[in-house]
């Protein structure tokens, strides 16, 4: 990048009260308030300017909450499309596309839209913080951060289900310097690799990347949207994607927010059509009920349903749904709906986008696709509706077909909810 960065100008917001405070470097909690509520970026440039593609994700820099440029990010991209648009009967579909796919200009080493959010997050770490930065995930977001920050010299330790491992594919080895990995042993799913996490980050010299409560984590997955409406010209009717945590939905809504402010692109609110791995519901079985709670479940039977569904990395027991500004607001303001795909519907959307737009999609983003699918059968959606598809992944056989690939392996595997003192006496040995 030429020439000295400089830090993006903003402030923070608390969604339930509207206070405005300034960030003190990693805050992901609005202060002296008593209820749970998102906090929300504002920045400084109301109309966003695009910068060079050469800079990746770092084009949308204006509304990125970073405090420096990291090296080797790749933008979403969006297109027309022809294949399955056609194949649907829909004259304005829209593909946004992060992944693998030199053609159209997108070259996401770890084929997931959660590099957006971990080029983001590691952009707001000043250069000289000091500590571990702690991240949970349930393959693809653990992925990401591995590799920007082995190639960034960024300390980070990963939580992962064990059962996840066949998820930390590389094309070239992870920095074991700054990179470590641990896990819950099998049969555990991505929540307890999130207590695990929990854990970890009371240790001192650890912090938690924060998940939801993170702004940019969130304003990171927004560039998905930034990108689709920069490219259309106009906010979209509807908004397709398959969720776990429903923090990218809930992150296009925030971007939607941004651009009505903007002037440039409509003020359409865009309904977000979001969907989930059946029989793995949390998210709709809440929302069908007309519930802003989550419905408990079982421990037990939530890990069953877990290993049931193709799309793992959507198995999140407690997304960011109740909360202030979190997916339920998010749905309600825009008028949305909340969708579910079996997995033989995932498996059968998969080699039809590939068939029709000549790449292979990873399975969450096959959820997505068999939702627009189903939801086009039932009549709900107007031919010419101006839709976003968000393909949160794609491209993998193909970088597969191309790289050599290693696996990182774990440093440590943690039984279910493991004792403090042994969590203590391994972070030592491993930091």
């Amino acid at each position: 990048m030429n020439g000295e960065f400089i830090p993006t100008q903003y402030l923070l917001q608390s969604v339930k009260t509207g206070q405005q405070f300034c960030d003190k470097g990693w805050t992901l909690d609005a202060p002296n308030e008593k209820e749970p509520s998102l906090i929300r970026t504002i920045y400084e440039e109301v109309q966003i300017n695009l910068k060079d593609p050469s800079l990746g994700l770092f084009r949308f820099y204006d509304w990125l909450p970073v405090m420096r440029y990291l090296e080797g990010s790749s933008a979403p991209v969006t297109y027309k499309s022809q294949g399955l648009g056609d194949h649907l009967g829909l004259e304005n579909l829209f593909v946004t596309f992060s992944g693998y796919w030199p053609e159209k200009g997108v070259r996401m080493r770890t084929c997931s839209f959660k590099e957006t959010e971990a080029y983001s997050v590691c952009g707001r770490i000043p250069e000289n913080a000091k500590g571990v930065l702690v991240v949970a995930s349930a393959g693809n977001t653990a992925r990401a951060f591995a590799r920007v920050c082995s190639d960034n010299k960024m300390p980070l330790l990963l939580c992962i289900p064990e059962d996840a491992l066949d998820a930390m594919w590389f094309d070239t080895p992870i920095d074991s310097k700054y990179v470590k990995l641990v896990c819950t042993r099998s049969g555990s799913d991505y929540f307890d690799a999130i207590h695990l996490s929990n854990k970890i980050v009371t240790l001192p010299d650890f912090y938690a990347e924060g998940g939801a409560r993170n702004v940019a984590r969130r304003d990171g997955m927004g560039t998905t949207t930034l990108s689709a409406v920069t490219t259309i010209g106009r906010i979209p009717d509807y908004y397709f994607q398959a969720i776990g945590s429903g923090t990218g939905a809930i992150a296009a809504w925030e971007a939607v927010d941004r651009l009505m402010v903007d002037g440039r692109f409509g003020t359409n609110k865009m309904k977000l059509m979001v969907s989930q791995n059946d029989p793995f519901l949390a998210i709709y079985n809440a929302w069908k009920a007309g519930s802003r709670q989550l419905i408990p479940i079982d421990d037990d039977e939530a890990r069953r349903q877990s290993e049931a569904i193709v799309a793992k990395v959507l198995a999140n027991r407690f997304p960011p749904y109740p909360v202030h500004g979190g997916l339920y607001d998010c749905l309600k303001a825009s008028g949305g709906d909340v969708l579910k795909v079996t997995n033989d519907e995932a498996l059968a959307a998969a080699d039809l986008f590939k068939d029709l737009e000549g790449i292979d999609i990873l399975p969450a983003a096959a959820v997505a696709v068999a939702s627009l699918i189903n939801v086009v059968k039932e009549g709900r959606i107007a031919k010419d509706a101006t839709i976003m598809l968000n393909i949160t992944g794609g491209g993998k056989e193909r970088f597969m077909s191309e790289h050599d690939i290693v696996y990182m392996q774990p440093d440590h595997v943690f039984e279910i909810n493991p004792p403090a003192e042994e969590i203590k006496k391994v972070m030592n040995k491993l930091f």
